[in-house]
């Protein structure tokens, strides 16, 4: 019988000879991951301190007034998120269901789920220049499908945009297609896009705050469902 052959262990500097292109990859991989994870640290660092100068400068009576107010709005925010899911349960008529916090966005009817859809959420972001800056957060609560586009309809890309994007800010901002082949505007100015091929949204690392994003095929799988009045709940 012959003997198996000896399977040699490679040392860390032959697959480095080896497969210089994987390692280069990885190691700027690494680096990314740990420059983006100094800057929470950095970022959670400095927001924890000016809550502490914050306080600091607070009577007794004013932190304890303010402790009740956070903890007041906390409660009421959870109440109504779970409002707000179980309206969408108790919807008798064709809806979506957007579960923010999750990254799901589901197509429902009467609590029978008919599609699930993964997405992605727009961080919370100030935008703007100074005085002019905005605060965008994700959508909440209950909104109305206003507009549903295609890959030809235009939509008015807000100046912000470009500017964060490093890009010029064009004469026309209305572009076609800006929101990918399929696209919801919401009540209140919110949409649900997917990724466009081309315009400022193009880069798929980039996802719209205050927006949400969906995948290409679910948009147009349900495309053909979604009318104007169609209710909305995010939560």
């Amino acid at each position: 019988m012959k003997p198996p052959a000896e399977r040699r262990r490679q040392s860390w500097r032959e697959f480095r000879n080896a497969y210089p292109g994987i390692v280069s990859v990885l190691f700027v991989v690494i680096l990314s991951l740990l420059a983006i994870d100094g800057w929470l640290v950095y970022q959670r660092v400095r927001y924890l301190r000016e809550i502490a100068r914050l306080r600091a400068g607070m009577t007794d009576q004013e932190l304890r007034k303010a402790d009740m107010v956070m903890a007041a709005e906390q409660n009421r925010m959870r109440v109504t998120l779970e409002l707000m899911r179980r309206q969408a349960n108790l919807d008798k008529e064709l809806h979506l269901s957007v579960a923010v916090d999750s990254g799901v966005m589901y197509l429902e009817r009467e609590g029978a789920l008919l599609r699930e859809m993964p997405i992605d959420v727009g961080p919370e972001k100030r935008v703007g220049v100074a005085p002019d800056t905005l605060n965008i957060a994700a959508p909440r609560g209950a909104r109305k499908v206003e507009r549903v586009l295609g890959a030809k309809d235009r939509w008015e890309v807000p100046r912000w945009v470009y500017s964060e994007r490093g890009l010029p800010v064009p004469d026309d901002r209305a572009v076609a297609g800006a929101l990918g082949p399929g696209a919801i505007v919401l009540s209140g100015g919110a949409v649900i896009y997917a990724h466009p091929p081309a315009g400022p949204l193009s880069d798929s690392s980039y996802v719209l705050p205050g927006a949400i994003r969906a995948r290409t095929q679910d948009l147009r799988a349900i495309a053909p469902n979604l009318t104007p009045g169609m209710s909305v709940y995010l939560y």
